[in-house]
């Protein structure tokens, strides 16, 4: 787990020169042009590189280790740094939107369109490998800040192909007024980016349960690891940032002794581990007979995943 931080940290402090890079190069393309689809683009850069600041500092406080005050972690800060990733990205939508609307009204073709579009080129190029890298990096280690930034920066790839596409028609055609039509264009899809991104990082902070698959492998470690019991009920799960916590109830038989009970859930806590690694269990075990369904439900060999959580 400790690796993990590191690379995360890592990847979320190279994300603030790189953003930075790439912003600079936007801005000499729109310098050349005059292009308002540029300029455009390169607002968005522009909440890329405070997005990333947010992101590096956010994944280093949510990296501290439980104290007095937070003791089951600081995992959680990294959905207010997505949900604030998503804010930016509206914002820079909104931008977008402003500057291009100004510019219908006065449609002008761009100047030496092909070497700013030969420098946009760059920065889109340097932004789709970086934002694949931090997406998979961010899933890998179940980093919500960082799977984010990366969307982000990824719906910034889109809006510079989509400008790179709406100026090469532009030139081709002479029809000036399609850099700021498609740069609208652009914006409303990143609108739509900002949107999701929002609203899958407040389902975290309201404890939104594991992914369905998640869950699944969880209720098959349980299945496959839980000879000696009897019943498995009450299973929950939440998700706060990396950290996932999943608590069942336990159902053993009465005259069971506390050591044998306690070998099988350490079997079990093994087991889940092994499908969500670094996850947090609470594990209440019942005498026969306690369950809360008022009945025990005998188990023959595995016990099925549909008995579990019902």
């Amino acid at each position: 787990m400790v690796k993990d931080d590191k690379t995360v940290e890592r990847l979320a402090m190279w994300g603030i020169p790189i953003s930075i890079g790439v912003l600079g190069l936007k801005l000499a393309a729109w310098w050349v042009t005059g292009s308002v689809a540029l300029l455009s683009d390169g607002l968005e850069s522009l909440v890329n590189v405070a997005a990333a600041f947010i992101a590096y500092f956010v994944i280093r406080y949510a990296q501290r280790p439980a104290d007095d005050d937070h003791q089951f972690g600081h995992h959680k800060a990294e959905y207010i740094s997505a949900v604030l990733e998503g804010v930016l990205i509206v914002v820079a939508a909104l931008l977008i939107i402003q500057e291009a609307s100004q510019a219908v009204m006065r449609p002008a073709m761009p100047d030496a369109p092909w070497l700013g579009l030969g420098i946009n080129a760059i920065a889109g190029v340097i932004n789709a490998v970086w934002a694949t890298t931090l997406i998979r990096a961010g899933r890998a280690h179940r980093s919500v800040a960082l799977t984010a930034d990366g969307q982000h920066i990824m719906s910034d790839v889109v809006t510079s192909a989509g400008v790179f596409v709406g100026l090469v028609l532009a030139v081709l055609t002479g029809y000036a007024i399609l850099d700021p039509l498609l740069a609208i264009f652009v914006a409303i899809n990143i609108l739509w980016q900002g949107y999701k991104v929002i609203t899958h990082s407040l389902g975290g902070l309201m404890d939104k349960a594991l992914e369905p698959e998640e869950e699944a492998a969880v209720r098959a470690a349980i299945a496959a690891h839980c000879g000696g019991a009897l019943d498995v009920h009450d299973l929950k799960t939440r998700q706060a940032g990396k950290a996932a916590f999943i608590d069942f109830h336990l159902v053993v038989p009465e005259k069971m002794s506390v050591r044998e009970a306690h070998e099988i859930c350490d079997r079990l806590e093994d087991a889940i581990k092994e499908v969500i690694p670094g996850a947090t269990l609470a594990i209440h075990v019942e005498p026969e007979g306690e369950n809360a369904h008022g009945q025990t439900v005998s188990i023959e060999g595995p016990m099925s995943s549909e008995g579990m959580g019902k």
